[in-house]
């Protein structure tokens, strides 16, 4: 089976700056679908032997360009073979139609990075872990579930999407009518879509924005529509997923064997943030009646907000001495 051919940009166009400690340089690898994704690896300098690895992937909507490959830059800084990646039907990556979402392909986009890294020369396949942020730590966790070969995973400022799609955002619309209301709307714009031959967008980010606008609301307006992390490929920063993108999360669970987790999971939040019963809550489900608790960490990181753990939010709130020394731990 041949790759897709991508249009991969080799210049840098990171909202962050460029590491004169690391390599950077953009790789390809296809998933089990078949759709062929796109990554900036990043390499320490000067580095020897084979090097514990990491896949970054996040936020959900974001492309790797914005935070996760400040993640995976700031990780190779440190010591350890890292990849950024676009998933499947966004940014660089392939995939069509476009700006779709789904639990099954993109837990798999997280295990094919998995596959990539374990036959790279430079790399151990014994010693791999994966990193999500925002809806892709909920990506994370749900496969570290599947993917025995992961030893450290880490979920930053997690969304869980199966369920914030099914119950709405802090589970206000958690009602058999509420959902019906979604399917009923979602399967009407299936066919407005199947007539037009097109999908529609269902917008990013809400721009300009509304003097009455929640703070969440505002939280990502200052990432996404700003200079801070505005990128052109972004979903979020442009015209967002599909109004369709992410049907299929209303009936298909993530995170059903969290507890069965053997590998070590830390899950990072910040106590401001709206989203952190997302993360407080995986934990709960995750260590109780588990065999496997002592490895698990949740970390609270005090008065950060959602987007501080996007990029630091000027005040460092990243805890990236705490990710090195997690991921050290674990891929040793």
């Amino acid at each position: 089976m041949k790759d897709e051919k991508l249009t991969l940009v080799q210049e840098w166009d990171k909202t962050f700056p460029k590491s004169d400690k690391v390599d950077h340089r953009k790789v390809t690898f296809r998933n089990r679908y078949g759709i062929t994704l796109a990554a900036d690896m990043y390499t320490p300098k000067n580095a020897s032997g084979r090097l514990a690895a990491i896949a970054v992937c996040g936020p959900f909507g974001a492309v790797k360009e914005q935070c996760s490959g400040l993640y995976a830059q700031t990780l190779a800084e440190r010591g350890f073979l890292t990849i950024a990646f676009d998933p499947s039907f966004t940014g660089e990556s392939g995939g069509t139609p476009r700006y779709m979402a789904s639990p099954d392909i993109n837990t798999e986009d997280f295990m094919a990075a998995v596959d990539f890294l374990s036959v790279q020369d430079n790399a151990d396949a014994e010693r791999i872990g994966i990193l999500g942020i925002c809806g892709w730590g909920g990506m994370a966790i749900n496969t570290a579930a599947l993917d025995t070969r992961i030893k450290a995973t880490v979920a930053s400022t997690m969304y869980d999407m199966a369920r914030v799609n099914a119950k709405g955002y802090f589970d206000s619309e958690d009602s058999e009518e509420k959902r019906f209301e979604k399917r009923q709307a979602l399967c009407a714009q299936r066919i407005k879509d199947f007539t037009s031959g097109e999908y529609a967008l269902g917008g990013g980010v809400i721009d300009p924005l509304p003097d009455d606008a929640p703070f969440f609301v505002k939280d990502y307006y200052d990432y996404y529509k700003t200079e801070r992390g505005y990128h052109s490929r972004s979903l979020n920063s442009n015209g967002g997923w599909n109004v369709t993108g992410c049907m299929s999360f209303l009936n298909q669970p993530i995170n059903t064997y969290s507890n069965e987790i053997r590998n070590a999971v830390l899950i990072i939040h910040g106590d401001k943030a709206h989203s952190c019963y997302f993360s407080r809550d995986a934990y709960a489900a995750m260590t109780t009646g588990s065999k496997y608790a002592d490895n698990k960490e949740l970390l609270i990181i005090p008065d950060a907000v959602h987007t501080d753990l996007y990029d630091g939010g000027g005040k460092g709130a990243i805890p990236f001495d705490k990710l090195e020394a997690f991921y050290t731990e674990y891929l040793k």
